[in-house]
């Protein structure tokens, strides 16, 4: 008989300084056998339905709801998710189940609860049936991991790169350890250990320390410890208020739980060893714009991670727009997401003239418009396939992106695209879908952290980050925290780190 595996996916990484808030309609929403449909689009989702096909599974489908990093979840959202989940998983359950996979995300905070992902599990768990029902699962590397989470799963397995190119290949080794726990009868735990560090999103790739050799540090334990299944690395989501936000570590494990507890405190002693890699600072735009020459070789990146989109922010900035045009760069390119100017330039013909007050409406610590006299070079629907099936955008959306209608625009030097539907530049499909080739110019803003250098790392011939007004600093101590545990490094003085074994 097959083994019956009930599947899942919550997915949203949740910004809590931001004013807006992200209603249940602003999710895309598969249910029951448009969930199977997923298979093939290179998501997490396709990642574990690979191997339950191979192994021969009955995938039982219920919900997968997904949305781009925003402000706080609406509570009627998570409701409403449960709902759908609810009425399909009592009747599997009923029915009888082996399994329960979650796709999650581990980010999602909504106003009246800090840990949806947890809540979400220990209401599963209460179900008629589902007290001793195996429950694996998938996790975004900025997950904030907490013990209800861990509580109520036996293996989630995280994401090991960022850029997340591995999200699919993350989802199919969980999905994997689920079968070993099939096929042997034996069932792990989870083990965490939350550390007093907070890192900037700037400062989570794992092309560098801190998260190169701690990424070494998991593999290496993976290898040497049996006994653990898998180690996760968790980098965290710093823009979270919440009390579990932060790095930690974790473990998928059999046996004694003691040797687990000691491999994870030597990982966590690592890990505040490099603490200080992770305090950055950047030059205003104005200051690094006014000092560049254009590169031979491909373009100059500013990059500006306080409008990553990735991490919530609106991307409408107009810090790098400012200062491309106060220093009259030639041959710049900028992507704002301006569904107003977009919308006003319905009428005009390509190649015609229009005035418009150009981004800087999303966020109140943006200066504001930019007053502008465009030449209108095209215009699209917005919709473009992933040049990269493995790009950071498929762990969220699968291969297909909607940045809805679209407009490019010159001004002076400056090319602009601008976007109705915010989209993180983590694939060059975005740009070259609407005509444009990122080579052709000297200088690209790009809003973004990290996640943006599996695409545009290739074409470019340097790159530098830039500190403009925005939502995602990387200056930690300007956000106003309230709920997050302290003390915590950067925002606290320790000497003497306690770690959280939980």
């Amino acid at each position: 008989m097959k083994p019956r595996i009930l599947l899942a996916g919550l997915y949203h990484e949740t910004h809590t300084f931001l004013a807006e808030t992200t209603p249940w309609g602003d999710f895309e929403v598969a249910l029951g056998a448009e969930v199977l449909a997923k298979e093939g689009d290179q998501s997490p989702t396709d990642g574990f339905l690979g191997v339950a096909r191979e192994a021969g599974w009955e995938v039982i489908p219920t919900v997968d709801a997904r949305a781009q990093p925003s402000g706080m979840v609406e509570d009627s959202a998570f409701e409403r998710f449960w709902s759908e989940f609810e009425s399909r998983a009592r009747p599997a359950l009923a029915a009888g189940i082996d399994a329960f996979f979650a796709v999650l995300h581990g980010a999602m905070v909504t106003h009246s609860l800090v840990d949806p992902e947890g809540e979400l599990l220990a209401r599963f768990r209460s179900l008629p049936g589902a007290a001793g029902v195996p429950v694996f699962g998938v996790l975004d590397l900025h997950a904030s991991v907490t013990p209800l989470m861990c509580a109520h799963s036996n293996g989630l397995v995280a994401y090991r790169k960022n850029p997340h190119t591995d999200a699919k290949e993350a989802a199919a080794r969980a999905a994997r350890l689920l079968g070993r726990c099939l096929r042997e009868g034996r069932t792990p735990r989870m083990a965490l250990c939350r550390l007093p560090l907070l890192l900037p999103p700037t400062a989570t790739g794992t092309q560098g320390d801190p998260m190169l050799a701690l990424g070494r540090f998991a593999a290496e334990t993976e290898r040497d410890f049996p006994a653990i299944w898998a180690l996760n690395v968790i980098a965290g989501f710093a823009f979270a208020d919440v009390p579990d936000a932060g790095v930690s570590l974790g473990a998928v494990f059999t046996g004694e739980p003691s040797p687990v507890q000691l491999r994870l405190e030597e990982g966590a002693r690592l890990a505040w060893s490099l603490r200080e890699a992770g305090d950055v600072s950047y030059p205003s735009a104005d200051a690094a714009v006014g000092r560049l020459a254009p590169a031979a070789g491909g373009p100059t990146l500013l990059v500006e991670p306080s409008d990553n989109i990735g991490g919530g922010a609106p991307g409408d900035g107009t810090g790098v727009l400012r200062a491309l045009l106060a220093h009259s760069v030639q041959r710049a390119l900028v992507v704002i997401n301006d569904p107003v100017s977009v919308a006003r330039l319905s009428a005009t013909p390509v190649g015609g003239r229009a005035p418009l007050a150009v981004g800087g409406r999303g966020s109140p610590l943006d200066p504001g418009p930019v007053e502008l006299d465009a030449i209108l070079v095209s215009r699209s629907d917005g919709d473009f396939m992933l040049e990269n099936p493995r790009s950071h955008l498929a762990s969220m959306s699968g291969t297909r992106c909607r940045m809805g209608p679209c407009a490019v625009v010159r001004h002076g030097g400056v090319t602009i695209l601008l976007t109705s539907r915010k989209t993180p530049p983590f694939d060059l499909g975005q740009l070259r879908s609407q005509g444009i080739e990122p080579r052709d110019f000297a200088f690209i803003g790009v809003k973004a952290a990290v996640a943006h250098r599996a695409a545009y790392d290739p074409v470019a011939a340097a790159s530098f980050y830039v500190d403009t007004p925005g939502p995602c600093s990387s200056n930690l101590a300007s956000f106003p925290y309230r709920r997050l545990r302290r003390p915590i490094h950067p925002l606290d003085p320790i000497e003497n780190p306690s770690f959280d074994f939980s």
